[in-house]
């Protein structure tokens, strides 16, 4: 059967979403600001949570409809067949509500009355009118959005988000989430042929999200998640399958070769912060494809050409006071000019960033980091001979 699904992800990154629903094979139906829509049936479901690296999670779209009032939210909601989605027993909740221009505004209040409506319609359908519901079953958790009064429900088959892979056990001080850094690869053109070095790679996530994706190794391989108990729904061969060849693309890698042409590097200059991103490394298996090395961006240097700079460095909110950036994106810049042939891209909330570095960037794209705005400068190097 064939569902509508949603994919939110980071403003600004829709495109990397886009690409990855379309890889799926999988028909986008609808782009818009921090959500991908797109059809696919149970298969979809299971290989979108396995293999997407930018999505936060995937959501099932069970209703959508117009309401201004209340009594309208509820009588719609209870309009819905809900019977189609959640048994008798299915433990149902509201997880998530947020309103954006719209006459209705309360989160409470959308929880509380699209839950009673959803009891009514179960209560109904059974013939079990004034009986409790035993909500021992599987987890159908809902996540509701209103948009101009248009309001959006949907069943989250992810539980966690995404981005929690289930390698990032240690976190160093304002880490980026693995779902931002696998886009913000996704948006320059590295490959595993092409060095990567990550000069503030505080818990080492831009350089393990590159390291599994040079191992083909998907990033819902070591998690569960929430729709496995959705037994109505979606049959455990289809978890199953997708599980399958999550293995098989990574035993396709021999690791031992991609040990030896892989060069992916990450510096820090505290070492405890290093022992974070070597233990995250590990956990997620690539701990032999990076070298992590306590060491100053002063000291950014490597004798070949047409490496890649991916990074994530500080911008004052909270890892350094802002009359130190000057100077540590000076230095960025300085040694980055004597890199011949690379390529930097960093993401950063400072505005003098472009400044201090010396060099405007050849793209400048706006990006929303939860609701930091944030810009992901993209200097460009020459192409391999």
């Amino acid at each position: 059967m064939n569902y509508e699904l949603m994919a939110p992800c980071h403003f600004g990154l829709e495109v990397c979403t886009k690409r990855e629903i379309t890889d799926l094979g999988c028909r986008v139906t609808e782009v818009t600001d921090g959500r991908v829509s797109f059809t696919g049936d149970e298969s979809a479901i299971c290989r979108a949570n396995m293999f997407m690296r930018t999505t936060e999670r995937i959501l099932l779209k069970a209703a959508e409809f117009k309401a201004v009032t209340w009594d309208e939210l509820f009588e719609k909601t209870r309009a819905i067949s809900w019977e189609d989605y959640i048994p008798w027993d299915g433990h149902f909740y509201v997880a998530k509500a947020s309103s954006i221009k719209s006459q209705l505004f309360s989160p409470r209040d959308f929880q509380t009355i699209i839950q009673k409506a959803i009891i009514k319609r179960l209560q109904a359908h059974y013939k079990r009118e004034g009986e409790r519901l035993p909500m021992t079953g599987g987890d159908y958790v809902l996540r509701v959005t209103a948009l101009k009064d248009k309001i959006t429900i949907g069943m989250d088959t992810s539980g966690e988000s995404l981005h929690k892979r289930g390698y990032r056990r240690m976190t160093a001080k304002a880490p980026i989430t693995e779902t931002l850094a696998a886009s913000l690869i996704m948006l320059t053109p590295w490959n595993r042929e092409r060095i990567l070095v990550d000069p503030f790679c505080g818990s080492g996530t831009f350089c393990i999200e590159a390291a599994m994706m040079a191992a083909k190794i998907a990033p819902g391989l070591k998690r569960d998640f929430a729709a496995t108990s959705w037994d109505n729904l979606i049959d455990r061969k289809y978890w199953y399958a997708a599980y399958d060849e999550a293995y098989s693309l990574h035993e396709e890698v021999d690791m031992e070769s991609l040990k030896k042409e892989l060069d992916i590097q990450g510096y820090d200059i505290d070492n405890d912060v290093l022992y974070a991103a070597r233990s995250n490394a590990e956990d997620a298996g690539v701990r032999n494809l990076i070298h992590f090395q306590q060491r100053d961006v002063a000291e950014l240097s490597h004798p070949k050409k047409y490496g890649f700079i991916i990074t994530n460095p500080p911008y004052g909110e909270r890892l350094e006071e802002k009359e130190n950036l000057p100077a540590l994106y000076r230095t960025l810049g300085e040694r980055y000019e004597a890199l011949p042939d690379w390529s930097m891209y960093l993401i950063t909330a400072w505005d003098e960033a472009e400044k201090n570095i010396g060099r405007k960037a050849d793209k400048n794209r706006k990006i929303y980091n939860g609701m930091m705005k944030t810009y992901f400068l993209s200097y460009m190097g020459a192409k391999p001979t």
